[in-house]
This record gives C-alpha cells, sequence and structure tokens, in this order.
C-alpha cells in the first residue's frame, strides 16, 4: 500500500480527532510563536518531500532521500546561531529550513524544489545533484554521504580554535561560533564516523578546545537493518572526552530544553559533545524502497503513529490553537509546494559535459601579496642551517626548508599528521619546524588517515592552508575517500561556492632497499590518478621538489586547489648519480621567489635519436641509462614530467619532437602512468613508442626488492629494443 497516502490521511484524520500520539511534553516549554515557527519548518519539509515524489513520478524530478521523521531536526536549526558552520546528514531538510527562516530567507521552498528538479538556476549545486547546502546558511553541501563528512567537522571545530589566536585572512567561521555535524545512527557504526569520533575525545582529553556538537539522529535502521535497542546510548554515553546528552526529536516540546543544554554546553565548554536524537523514519530510506518488503506491517504502523508532526500539532493545541488552523497550515504549505513545483516544469537543466565540468575547479581568489620575513627573522627561524645553504643537499634537506620558507611566509600554512612534529617525520624531512613554529601550526595527530584528512579539509573550511603528510602512500588507501569523496567534489557540488584547499604530502613510491616491503614501498598511483579536479606532483631533485612544493601552495592558496605532492621515499638521501661520492643527484636550494609552473616538464639532454618520458625515481634511472646509452652511441634526451595530473601534454609533445619514445613507469603496467601516456602517444601521432613499467605485483622485502621494478640495465635494454 501507498505509505506516504496512509501518512498523510492519519495526520488529517488524528489532528481533527484530537487523538495525539502519548506524551510528558508541555505546551509551555515553548514560546507560542517558536513553537508555531517550527511546526512551519517541519509542515515545509513534509511537504517537500511530497511534493518530491510526484515530481519524480512525473518525470520533472529525480533521486532523493526523504527527511520524513527527522523533522525535529528543526530544533537545531532554531537553537544553533546561522553563523554555526553545520555539517548536515541527508535527512536535515527541516533543519537547513529552519535556518532560513531564523535567517529571513523566504526563497528555502523554491530552492530545494529547484533542488529536486535539478535546474541549472539551484542556487548550491547549480543542479549537479539534489543537495542540502547554503552559503549564505553556513551549510556546506553534502550529498547521501555515509559518515564521510564527521573527520572534516573535527577540522572545522578545531579551526575555530586556531584562527582565534592566527586568524586567516580568509577564515569564515566566528571565533565563538561551534560546528554541528549530523549523522544517522546506522552511519554511526561506519569506521569513518568511529574514528572522528575517537579523535574528537582523543583531543578533548588533552585540553585542546573543541567547540564540536554531534548530532545522531536516531531512527533505529540503516536501510533495512536494525540498529539494536539501547546500541547508540551503550556505546556512546561514556566515552572520554564526550558529554553525552538525549532529547527526543519526535516532540520538539519535549526536545527543547536538552537540544538548547547540548549546544549552550558546547558553545560555553568549548569541547565536544554528543546529542543523542530520537527519531523515526516514515516511507522507507529512500527513492522506491517499499518498507513493508523487510518490515512486518505492525511495526511499520507503530513507526507512522509516532509522526512527529502529530506530537509538534499535539503541543500547538494544548497551547490554544485550534485544530482546524492546525491542519490549514499543513494543507495550505501542501497547496504552495505543489503550485511552486507547477511554475518550474520546463525549468531548464545542465545539458552539455562543459555546463557540469564547470564547478570541477573552482574559482581564483585574492589574496594578500606576502613580502616574505626580513633577512634577519628568517636567519632568526633557520639558525644554523643559514650556513649550508650555500652547499648541495639531498632532496630532504630542500623539501625542508622549502617547508621553512613557506610556513615563514603564510601564517595561515599548517602541517599535520603523525610523527610530524616532535619527531620530525620518518625521514627527518620535516624536522625542527615543530621547535621553530609551534605546535599550534605543526600539528601531531593519532594514527588515523582519515582523521589526519579531514582534520586538513575542516581547516581548510575557515582560510587555513593545511599540509597534511601521509606517512607512506600505502597508508592512503584506508582514507582515500576523504580525498575522493570529500575534497575534490565540495567545488563541484556547490558550484564553485565553497572549497578546501590543501597540499597533501604523501612519503611514496618503491626502491626503499629491502625495507618495509609493500607498506613502505607503495608503487601505486591509480587511486589518485583518476579523482577529478586532483592535481598530482612528483618532483625527482632537491632544487624542483623545493619550487615545485611552492608552486602547489600557491595553487592552493590562490587557485584553492587540492594538491597531492608525492615524495620519492628513495630520494630523500640521494647523493650520488653515476658512481659512489660523485654528488651527481644533490642540488642548491633554489631562490625563495622561483617556482615551476604547472603544466610544463624537466628536460635533460639534446640529444636526438631517443626521447625517455618518465618522473620520480624512474628520472633518477633513466638519467643513468642516458649516460650508458651515450657510451653505446646512443644519444638520448630525459623528459621528466614532474606533473602527473593534469599531464603536461603540450609541453610533452613538443619536448618530444620526431624523437622515437621509451615511457618508464615505476608503477605497475596495469593502472599505471604508462597507459595514459601510451594512449597520448596514439593520439598525438608518435611514430614509434613503448614502455618500460612495473610488473603487476606488490614488491618484496629483502634482497628482491627490486626485481620487480624498472633498472638502469632495464631501461638501456629497453632503448636498444625499442631502436631496433
Amino acid at each position: 500500500m501507498d505509505r506516504v497516502s496512509i501518512v498523510h490521511d492519519n495526520f488529517l484524520r488524528r489532528v481533527a480527532a484530537q487523538d495525539f500520539p502519548v506524551g510528558q511534553a508541555d505546551s509551555a516549554a515553548l514560546d507560542p510563536g517558536m513553537a508555531l515557527d517550527l511546526y512551519r519548518s517541519q509542515v515545509l519539509s513534509r511537504a517537500l518531500d511530497l511534493q518530491s515524489r510526484v515530481m519524480q513520478k512525473a518525470g520533472q524530478g529525480f533521486y532523493t532521500i526523504g527527511s520524513s521523521g527527522h523533522e525535529g531536526m528543526a530544533l537545531l536549526g532554531e537553537v544553533l546561531r546561522v553563523d554555526d558552520i553545520a555539517f548536515l546528514h541527508y535527512r536535515d531538510a527541516a533543519f537547513q529550513i529552519a535556518r532560513a527562516a531564523k535567517a529571513g530567507q523566504a526563497d528555502m521552498m523554491r530552492d530545494m524544489l529547484l533542488s529536486f528538479a535539478c535546474a541549472a538556476e539551484e542556487p548550491t549545486s547549480g543542479g549537479r545533484h539534489k543537495v542540502l547546502g547554503s552559503r549564505a546558511l553556513m551549510i556546506p553541501p553534502q550529498t547521501s554521504t555515509i559518515a564521510s563528512h564527521l573527520p572534516k567537522a573535527v577540522g572545522a571545530a578545531h579551526s575555530v580554535t586556531l584562527a582565534r589566536r592566527n586568524r586567516p585572512e580568509h577564515a569564515i567561521l566566528p571565533r565563538d561560533g561551534l560546528v554541528m555535524c549530523s549523522f544517522g545512527d546506522a552511519s554511526l557504526n561506519h569506521s569513518t564516523a568511529q574514528g572522528a569520533i575517537n579523535t574528537a575525545g582523543w583531543t578533548a582529553v588533552q585540553g585542546v578546545p573543541l567547540p564540536l556538537l554531534f548530532v545522531c539522529e536516531n531512527n533505529g535502521i540503516g536501510i533495512s537493518t536494525k540498529t539494536p535497542s539501547g546500541w547508540v546510548k551503550a556505546s556512546m554515553s561514556a566515552r572520554p572526552g564526550l558529554k553525552y546528552f538525549e532529547a527526543d526529536g519526535l516532540d520538539v516540546f519535549a526536545g527543547f530544553a536538552a537540544v538548547k543544554a547540548a549546544a549552550d554546553w558546547v558553545r560555553t565548554h568549548r569541547k565536544p559533545a554528543f546529542l543523542h536524537l530520537r527519531t523515526v523514519r516514515l516511507y522507507g530510506h529512500a527513492g522506491p524502497d517499499v518498507v513493508t518488503s523487510y518490515l512486518p506491517k505492525a511495526e511499520v504502523e507503530a513507526d507512522e503513529a509516532q509522526d512527529p508532526l502529530l506530537y509538534s500539532a499535539r503541543g500547538l493545541v494544548a497551547g490554544g490553537m485550534a485544530p482546524d488552523a492546525v491542519i490549514d497550515v499543513y494543507t495550505r504549505t501542501l497547496e504552495q509546494v505543489a503550485t511552486a513545483a507547477e511554475e518550474m516544469q520546463d525549468i531548464p537543466r545542465l545539458q552539455s559535459a562543459s555546463q557540469v565540468m564547470a564547478s570541477l575547479i573552482p574559482p581564483k581568489r585574492s589574496v594578500t601579496i606576502a613580502n616574505g620575513p626580513s633577512p634577519e627573522k628568517r636567519a632568526e627561524v633557520f639558525g644554523s642551517d643559514m650556513a649550508q645553504m650555500d652547499q648541495p643537499q639531498p632532496m630532504s634537506r630542500l623539501i625542508n626548508w622549502a617547508l621553512h620558507d613557506l610556513m615563514l611566509s603564510h601564517d595561515e600554512t599548517l602541517l599535520m599528521g603523525e610523527d610530524v612534529g616532535r619527531k620530525g617525520g620518518n625521514y627527518g624531512v620535516t624536522q625542527k619546524l615543530h621547535a621553530r613554529f609551534g605546535p599550534a601550526r605543526v600539528i601531531d595527530t593519532l594514527l588515523d588517515e582519515q582523521s589526519i584528512l579531514g582534520l586538513a579539509i575542516g581547516l581548510a573550511h575557515n582560510g587555513f592552508i593545511p599540509m597534511p603528510e601521509i606517512q607512506f602512500l600505502a597508508y592512503l588507501h584506508n582514507a582515500e575517500d576523504q580525498l575522493r569523496g570529500e575534497a575534490a567534489t565540495l567545488p563541484f557540488f556547490s558550484n564553485g561556492q565553497w572549497s578546501n584547499p590543501m597540499v597533501v604530502r604523501i612519503s611514496a613510491l618503491g626502491y626503499q632497499k629491502g625495507f618495509g616491503g609493500h607498506f613502505h614501498n607503495d608503487n601505486s598511483l591509480a587511486v589518485l590518478r583518476d579523482i577529478p579536479g586532483l592535481i598530482i606532483a612528483c618532483p625527482s631533485t632537491g632544487d624542483e621538489a623545493a619550487q615545485m612544493l611552492r608552486t602547489c601552495h600557491q595553487l592552493a592558496r590562490e587557485e584553492q586547489r587540492v594538491v597531492i605532492f608525492v615524495e620519492p621515499i628513495a630520494l630523500y638521501p640521494m647523493r650520488d648519480l653515476l658512481a659512489p661520492g660523485d654528488g651527481g643527484w644533490m642540488r642548491h636550494y633554489p631562490t625563495s621567489d622561483s617556482h615551476i609552473p604547472l603544466d610544463t616538464v624537466g628536460v635533460h639532454g639534446d640529444g636526438d635519436d631517443l626521447a625517455i618520458v618518465t618522473y620520480g625515481n624512474g628520472h633518477y634511472l633513466s638519467r643513468q641509462a642516458q649516460h650508458d646509452l651515450a657510451e653505446a652511441g646512443i644519444a638520448a634526451r630525459v623528459i621528466d614530467l614532474r606533473w602527473l595530473a593534469p599531464l603536461p601534454e603540450e609541453a610533452l609533445i613538443a619536448a618530444i619532437g620526431a624523437r622515437p619514445v621509451l615511457i618508464v613507469d615505476e608503477c605497475r603496467r596495469t593502472g599505471g602512468q604508462a597507459e595514459a601516456l601510451m594512449a597520448m602517444m596514439a593520439e598525438h601521432k608518435v611514430e614509434r613508442f613503448a614502455r618500460l613499467t612495473a610488473e603487476d605485483s606488490f614488491i618484496a622485502t629483502g634482497p628482491a626488492y627490486g626485481a620487480t621494478l624498472p633498472s638502469r640495465e632495464g631501461i638501456v635494454a629497453a632503448a636498444h629494443a625499442l631502436l631496433r
């Protein structure tokens, strides 16, 4: 049967008969004007749910997840300030509607209908998805994510604290604000949610302020899987560092005091709290889901009897409002929504690829040009390192100095990651930064990659330029969705209104001699290469690493981009190129104003016989092979890609010229960079090309560490084979 119609008819019948659910609420618990405002928000949320189904049946609307049963979230919309940033559960239309009413915005009904219709003029995503979100209401858009927004909520809350002493130029969160993050009881079980909640408690018990309100909307079921009775309270009520509150989200009259107490506690104490909000789910999970296909009819009817609108109607009637007037608000709202939807049947929608992709890259923003530190200040911070700057150094030292200069010039730049602080990183790349810039700017995190990236995303929401470190590429896989599902998608789903720029540093790739096997020698970038809008940089020499890191920081700070900076571990300490002691791979620290632009390649040699296209460790090996080939009478040019996404296609083809091409790719044959490069060669009609890649294998520990990887000798052999 049509459960939507049943719930609708039950509401009209029961309000007319004053047949209300039994409860303890006092109608005097809410100011009459506030009570009516909350009811109006709840009713509009319900009416929009009903209309979305009508629009879908008519082919005018598209996939959506309803908020019916969760209308109690209007309480949070009323209690919190409009400038408290809110990362919402996908069932929180009532929150957004109530916040819009509080802010005096009259167009929320139309805005949401435009979202259902995927209309091009929809103000949040520009018609790309049905989303909750609003720049003016401080609600970054969320799609139907499952708990992936919790880590960035922790980061945003920490940013409020950091910005009190070090306020970025583009900060948007108030100094006394709090962060709200809502989710369902099923989402609570996701590892991402558990990691974020653990991080919040871990932070709080150390005395670090974290004004964060987690809101768990407990409707007792996730799609068709029930949440065990009492599970949420049992698992969350005694978590260290987390204050626990319970509230009735079915009855706004009963729930108001507890909701307000939770918000006030977070704002006053600047500590995280967990609000356990009782809700119910009506109509099933989403779209065509038929709830009676997996739940007994009696259970479905019991949930329907707990309709939050009935509780609100009871309180209003108890406060003196006539039942007919309560029903009139409901029916008139349904009519207004239906009329508004009818008016947008022929509204324009996105059509072309260019329209859809227009927001993949966020808009550039104006920034204050940094003058940089005075020579005296720079000398003070660098200390004894200044005396070494006129000597060639390995890559790890030059990256370290580049980080120093970036942090000296840009106060909003922060580093975070496991061991980046006191220890100075696994390979010493962040040495001395913690002592010189302090723990508020060089943050030692707990061991959780999702929390590290979430911290960065949240900090970036408030104007900071975070530079998180992932200790090894293999560890990224625990958290890659934070980049794919959160960071890179934010400009796309917000039509460029929101962004979370950052530079993610990853110690990566193979060739560590016998250390750690595949957990510390991961030669696959495939999970990064296909994320739209992501920039991937991979230096191979120390001087270029410093210059590219500055470019990456500039891309984040000025162009709001998400950038991955892949640092080849094996090249961190590399000193020699052809023979022990030759110092051929050491470089001088480049002047602080020098950069290497995106869309350029590095060219080494003018040989016309062959072009070797490579990057990272492959560049180092190819330069060795270039020497060996020259001794055999073959003059080769080595081209270092440097930028792996987007590929510097025009510069690369120009550097190749008419030469045959050997691609040397240290990543695996399947999913490696060589696949894209081979396709590019074919598209540009390069006459002869071949590839030498790593095998489709993990990397072993011990003497066989390099057996599956390209080698100096292998490059020479592949070059001879190509030229034959």
